[in-house]
Formats: C-alpha cells, sequence, structure tokens
C-alpha cells in the first residue's frame, strides 16, 4: 500500500518552479527562434555537414575508450574501499567539476609536444595529439569517461558479489568471472553509461578547442561550429543547438527507465 501522498506547501512550490523556469524558458527561447522553414537546409550545409562527421567520429570513438577504460576501473572501485579506492575515485571525478577549458589546458601541458608524456610521443613515435582529431578524441574522452565509471560502478555495488563469488565456487578465474558473468548483468548500467559519455563527448567544447584547436574537417565539432556561427550567422547556431537539443532528449528517452522510474 502506497503512503499518502502529502500536501505540497506553498513556500515549496514558489521555489519549485522557479527552478522549473530557469530550466524550461532557455530551451523554450532556444525552440522560438528555430529558423523551421530551412532548418534542413542549414543542418545540411557543407560547414554543418563536416562538423556533424567530425561529432560522430570523435564522439563514437571517446564512448568506446570510455567504456574500454572505464569499466575495468568501475568494477575496481566498486569492489574496494579504502583511501586509495578513495583517491582514485576522486581523480576519476575530477573532470565533471573541472573547468572544460582549464582540462584542455592540463591535457596540452600533458600531451603537448613538449608536454609531460607528449614530448616523448613525439620524440619516440612521432605522435602529436594537439590540434589534430585524435586530440579531439583525447579531450571527449577526458571529460566523458567519470561519466561511464560513476554510472557502472554504482550499478555494480549495487548488484553486490553474489554471483562472482558463484562463479569462484565453480572453478572461474576473476578474467572469466569479469567476463562472463558481472558484464552480462550489468549490460543495461554499461549501456547507460555508454549513452551518457557518448552525450558528453558530444557536446564537449573548452577542452576540445583549448587541445585540440578548431580547424575545420578536423577538429571542429558541432559545439564550436555553433560558436563560430554565432558571429556570422546567429539562425545557423539556432539550428545546430536545436539538433543537439534533440540529441540530449533522446539520450534521456534511452536512459527513462533509470532516472525517470518512480520505483
Amino acid at each position: 500500500m502506497k503512503p499518502p501522498t502529502a500536501r505540497p506547501s506553498a513556500l515549496l512550490l514558489i521555489p519549485a518552479g522557479a527552478g522549473l523556469l530557469l530550466v524550461a524558458v532557455p530551451v523554450i527561447g532556444l525552440l522560438q527562434r528555430a529558423p523551421w522553414s530551412s532548418l534542413l537546409d542549414r543542418l545540411t550545409s557543407d560547414t554543418v555537414l563536416d562538423a556533424i562527421q567530425v561529432s560522430v567520429t570523435v564522439s563514437v570513438a571517446a564512448a568506446i575508450i570510455a567504456t574500454v577504460l572505464g569499466l575495468p576501473l568501475a568494477w575496481l572501485l566498486a569492489r574496494h574501499d579504502g583511501r586509495l579506492a578513495t583517491l582514485v575515485r576522486a581523480a576519476v571525478l575530477v573532470p565533471m567539476v573541472l573547468p572544460p577549458v582549464v582540462g584542455g589546458t592540463a591535457l596540452l601541458f600533458a600531451l603537448g609536444r613538449r608536454g609531460l608524456v607528449g614530448q616523448w610521443l613525439d620524440s619516440w613515435f612521432g605522435i602529436s595529439l594537439p590540434f589534430t582529431t585524435a586530440g579531439a578524441v583525447v579531450a571527449a574522452s577526458f571529460v566523458a569517461l567519470p561519466f561511464f565509471v560513476t554510472t557502472v560502478e554504482a550499478a555494480l555495488r549495487q548488484a553486490g558479489t553474489d554471483l562472482e563469488e558463484a562463479a569462484a565456487v565453480t572453478g572461474a578465474g576473476p578474467l572469466t568471472a569479469f567476463v562472463t558473468v558481472t558484464v552480462p548483468a550489468s549490460r543495461d548500467a554499461i549501456l547507460a553509461g555508454l549513452a551518457l559519455a557518448w552525450a558528453r563527448a558530444l557536446g564537449e567544447f573548452g577542452a576540445t578547442i583549448t587541445f585540440a584547436g578548431n580547424l575545420a574537417g578536423r577538429t571542429r565539432t558541432l559545439p564550436l561550429e555553433i560558436f563560430l556561427a554565432l558571429e556570422s550567422d546567429p539562425e545557423s547556431a539556432v539550428a545546430v543547438s536545436v539538433l543537439l537539443l534533440s540529441v540530449s532528449f533522446a539520450v534521456l528517452i534511452v536512459l527513462r527507465g533509470r532516472w525517470f522510474s518512480r520505483g
């Protein structure tokens, strides 16, 4: 039997309504300014199509990297406690709270041609990441990884270790149990984390422009295209913004079972 629903107080409704307006009004304002009659033409222009291609390439690659690197990391954090795990978790979460431009600057000094690691990549392997598509992928992966890790770690902690322990009893090693038990059992969380990481990578701006630059056809993603178009062609900027807004809503629809369920 469900408990009776409490009647909301007017003192709570006022700030709640203000909070809703704070989120809704900008979205409505964007939709109101959208050039609906020429939306398709603007979204199929050469510059926008190039930005879409770069964005898809960068965001998909970043989401895959976040999954491959983040899944073992999420498992380790979910299965271990203590000071070291706390420090590792804090390090993983830093990109979520770090100003994106600061993240891009950190990447530049770490992976640039004269950076801490980048100088060796350049001298030993001839690899230079700044101002390349690969650099844009690295920047997007940097900001997307925490979203995957936090989503999957929470699910692994909630699921517990019963299935893994049962697999160990039957003789399965840690890696076998991880691949055959943990991963299938965490499929929904992994897909949710993948969707979040992809959406975050798709919308990345600050770290990308700082570390990878804004080169048409190479590193100019859709957010960077919006930034440029705001000065010369505001209607095209609004059109691309509507496209990204639609993608954001699509991700929320995919995740509705995890975020919108009332239990």
